[in-house]
């Protein structure tokens, strides 16, 4: 996998990625608070990697909110390329990642 979030410069936003969130009722400082909350799963999206590598990020924003972005890096920094709620099984995964940090992070399920 080719993305180091230690490495990201910030984010890109224009019209056209800003409005495609906004059909999914989700603001880009959600997506960006995505990033700052852990537990954050990156996985590589291979089926969309035909023009650019593409990764799945799994996290939760300040408000407690469980989304499930699609993003892209391009020149250190990130593009968010769609947000939405998180499905079922991706809770699933989320869930299980948050009780192995155990602690405070786990108990506020």
């Amino acid at each position: 996998m080719g993305f180091d979030l230690s490495k990201a410069e910030g984010f890109e936003w224009n019209r056209g990625n800003l409005s495609h969130i906004k059909k999914h009722n989700v603001d880009y400082k959600e997506c960006e608070q995505v990033f700052f909350n852990l537990p954050i799963i990156i996985l590589s999206d291979e089926k969309h990697s035909k023009i650019e590598e593409r990764f799945k990020i799994i996290g939760i924003t300040a408000g407690e909110r469980r989304l499930s972005l699609a993003i892209t890096v391009r020149k250190n920094k990130i593009r968010v390329i769609t947000a939405r709620n998180q499905s079922k099984k991706e809770r699933k995964v989320f869930e299980h990642e948050r009780m192995k940090l155990g602690g405070e992070e786990s108990e506020k399920t």
